[in-house]
């Protein structure tokens, strides 16, 4: 997630076309020169203006006051690519925090939506268990369990447990392996064919 912010100086025009770029909540109603060139870096960068996007009174909107007080505007925004549009959950300004200059501070309350790593699901190699139902298949699984088996009790007590469950395991998938072999993916049909 990347996410531009600072002072751009730039009024955003709230206009129904620049809707999806700036939104409807900006502080200014008309246009200014610039605004050709910010709508063009936000659309070939993919960019949304979400300081515009939310709707709060005026005071908590401009992030920019003159020296005599009277005029007020909305330049510093915060820009974010269009992907992650869902997680700002909130831009406003606050007046009120200590800070030696004419801006505002702007806030911007964000969420982050980390995805789950599935991937190791699949690289998994997957036994064939429905031959266990077969009787002869299962003793022949149990014997060589258990053949592998007798052979770790001749460990000694002092050894790395680490490495004693790491033999356990590559005895029971070896065996699995062996006797079960491994899971066939079935092949789905083409919904539709050649002709």
């Amino acid at each position: 997630m990347q996410i531009l912010l600072g002072d751009l100086n730039e009024k955003l025009w709230r206009k129904f076309i620049f809707k999806p770029i700036f939104g409807n909540k900006s502080l200014h109603q008309y246009n200014t020169d610039h605004n050709v060139r910010t709508v063009k870096f936000a659309t070939s960068t993919i960019q949304v203006f979400e300081s515009a996007m939310f709707p709060h009174r005026n005071i908590h909107t401009y992030s920019w006051s003159s020296p005599d007080g009277k005029t007020h505007n909305q330049i510093d925004h915060i820009l974010i690519d269009r992907r992650w549009d869902a997680s700002i959950l909130d831009v406003r300004s606050f007046r009120g925090a200590d800070r030696d200059t004419d801006h505002c501070l702007v806030f911007a309350e964000v969420r982050e939506i980390l995805e789950e790593n599935n991937r190791h699901k699949f690289d998994v190699a997957r036994f064939n268990l429905k031959k266990l139902r077969d009787l002869e298949v299962m003793k022949r699984y149990q014997i060589k369990i258990s053949k592998r088996f007798a052979a770790l009790e001749k460990l000694k007590d002092s050894e790395d447990i680490n490495r004693f469950w790491k033999n356990i395991a590559e005895n029971i998938k070896s065996s699995a392996k062996k006797s079960l072999g491994l899971y066939e993916w079935r092949q789905h049909n083409p919904w539709r064919d050649v002709e």
